[in-house]
């Protein structure tokens, strides 16, 4: 007997016939008849899924064998499709494109028209018979995508001037499990997050936050450290967005549950290029994304441009250039840490220094430095990569935080021992950095011989040039912080606002507590003195707090008491 042609007489219907057309070999016929009964699918559904034949050519051969019309739908005018019949829930759900309506009659596009669980769901939901026409999967997926998209009136809220001129290092396209094929750059809502990126940078956000919700969706750029609302698109592209996105940085598209992280490189021009930290969270209604912009030209300005004080940066240029010893930068996420230590980094980066870094994450690549992502998963903790810079000669090394004791004993030891240790901690001023330590299980005599310099920082938003004047009763200025003696050539500035800032500022600067470990201070933390005690020496020995730094620079006309309020304590 003949096997290949008993196997044929074992297939029925549409798995025969796709045999006997050439389109699929008879072994995968018989699977996919096999795994679809298992997964309770129809063997079309479950084709289309796993992506066993062409498009084209499966539905083709349905509507041969199911005696079902197929259209091509690219030739369709999809601004006559009443769309508007179906909810958007019921069209994702399904997969299906509203094509026409003759009386009762609704014709319905769709890739499986033997799905009659989601035929009756239809007909049910919109009152209507429904009647379906059979689409290729690939070009319903398209068509569904322009027909939503085109009804968004988000994406005409952004000027696509120098959208020509830019490209992203995007990974292989791939389609996500809801069928928008996100590789396409034409489509509109590639466009719109082009648009929305591009105009970000424009703005010089630091960050972008796009937002689920329940009824609506929201984009919001952080301007100079606030964040502001700048689009609001249709809460049905919550998925394709997050799609678009996650293709771009390489994420996997169908892992919704969990967190992740990926980067994405925006190429300006030839020379120019801006690099994206992108962060994942499942929220109740969807997946959260937060944009992180890296400009590594941040990191190029000179110490000059921080907004240290002339004493402050006197201190902090000894710090450096000694060849020992240890610096560290405190203040919450977003202060700004990363910029003064690389900062720092770019002042000793040269052929005769070995300057290797760990971070989480790496957020930005500078050449001639030797760069390490910290990974707990691969076991490539801070400790652990610390341990191997130790053993190749190093002069500078970079801590990306202090988070416990080992990789605290271990970058102690190193200052200790002849290198240049920075690194970051998150506590409110430099005094609590000492007690941090100390609570961390670091002996106080360690961190008096290894600690140069602590500096604490924060942002503040600088006026634009539109400001204007302000008058305050000595009241109000004693209480702010300012002395007396202050007040004849104190000149208060407030915001105005003006179509070429954000509501009155633009750009920031940093304020500084800048403490070296001097000699009364190293024996009040000898003594395991608090912080209050430190930070009482320190004022003692002319060292400025945060607050104090502040008022200098409202004195100065840089800020406004209003900004360094929101900042700072009183």
């Amino acid at each position: 007997m003949n096997t290949e042609f008993t196997v044929s007489n074992n297939l029925q219907g549409l798995a025969r016939k796709l045999v006997s057309s050439n389109i699929l070999d008879e072994a995968t016929a018989e699977a996919a008849s096999v795994q679809s009964n298992k997964k309770n699918k129809t063997l079309l559904s479950w084709l289309i899924k796993n992506q066993s034949a062409d498009p084209s050519l499966l539905a083709s051969s349905a509507s041969e064998e199911y005696g079902i019309p197929l259209i091509d739908i690219r030739a369709f005018d999809m601004g006559l499709a009443p769309i508007g019949l179906l909810s958007e829930a019921l069209i994702d759900k399904h997969h299906v494109i509203p094509l026409h309506l003759r009386g009762n009659q609704l014709f319905i596009g769709m890739s499986d028209p033997t799905d009659h669980e989601s035929i009756d769901e239809i007909a049910f939901s919109s009152g209507f018979h429904v009647e379906p026409v059979l689409v290729a999967a690939d070009q319903l997926r398209n068509a569904i995508d322009r027909a939503q998209e085109a009804s968004s009136p988000a994406f005409d809220e952004f000027d696509e001037d120098g959208l020509e001129d830019i490209a992203f290092d995007v990974e292989t396209a791939n389609v996500d499990e809801s069928g928008a094929d996100m590789g396409v750059d034409e489509t509109p809502v590639v466009r719109f997050i082009n648009k929305v990126l591009l105009d970000a940078i424009r703005k010089g956000a630091s960050d972008i936050h796009f937002e689920p919700y329940e009824t609506k969706y929201r984009i919001r750029y952080r301007l100079d450290g606030v964040l502001k609302n700048v689009a609001s698109p249709p809460i049905q592209m919550a998925r394709r967005i997050a799609s678009r996105l996650k293709v771009m940085s390489g994420l996997d598209i169908a892992e919704k549950r969990v967190p992740q992280d990926g980067r994405i490189k925006l190429n300006l021009s030839r020379n120019k290029s801006i690099d994206f930290r992108m962060s994942t969270c499942p929220t109740l209604f969807g997946e959260k994304i937060v944009l992180r912009i890296l400009d590594s030209s941040a990191t190029k300005m000179g110490v000059e441009q921080l907004g240290f004080d002339k004493d402050q940066q006197v201190l902090y240029n000894a710090a450096v250039k000694k060849p020992y010893g240890m610096i560290l930068v405190t203040g919450p996420t977003g202060s700004g840490k990363t910029v003064t230590l690389y900062t720092a980094l770019q002042m000793l980066n040269d052929e005769g220094r070995n300057i290797s870094t760990v971070e989480d994450p790496v957020e930005i690549r500078v050449p001639g430095i030797n760069q390490v992502q910290q990974n707990n998963k691969q076991g490539m903790t801070f400790a652990r990569a610390l341990r191997a810079f130790l053993r190749q000669d190093p002069d500078v090394i970079m801590v990306g935080e202090i988070r416990d004791l080992e990789t605290a004993e271990i970058a102690i030891k190193s200052a200790q021992t002849g290198h240049l240790v920075l690194s970051t901690l998150h506590t409110n001023d430099a005094s609590q950095s000492i007690t941090r330590l100390m609570n961390m299980g670091v002996p106080s005599y360690n961190i008096t011989s290894a600690v140069n310099l602590i500096v604490a920082q924060r942002l503040l938003r600088t006026l634009h040039k539109c400001k204007t004047k302000l008058e305050l009763p000595p009241e109000a200025l004693l209480q702010a912080g300012f002395k007396e003696e202050d007040f004849e050539q104190l000149r208060l500035f407030q915001p105005k606002g003006c179509s070429e800032c954000n509501e009155g500022y633009r750009g920031r600067t940093g304020v500084f507590e800048v403490m070296p470990i001097s000699d009364n201070i190293a024996s009040i933390i000898l003594e395991e003195g608090n912080a209050i005690s430190i930070s009482d020496q320190a004022r003692a020995e002319g060292i400025l707090d945060l607050r104090q730094s502040a008022l200098n620079k409202v004195a100065a006309g840089t800020t406004d008491l209003i900004e360094i309020n929101r900042v700072t304590k009183d």
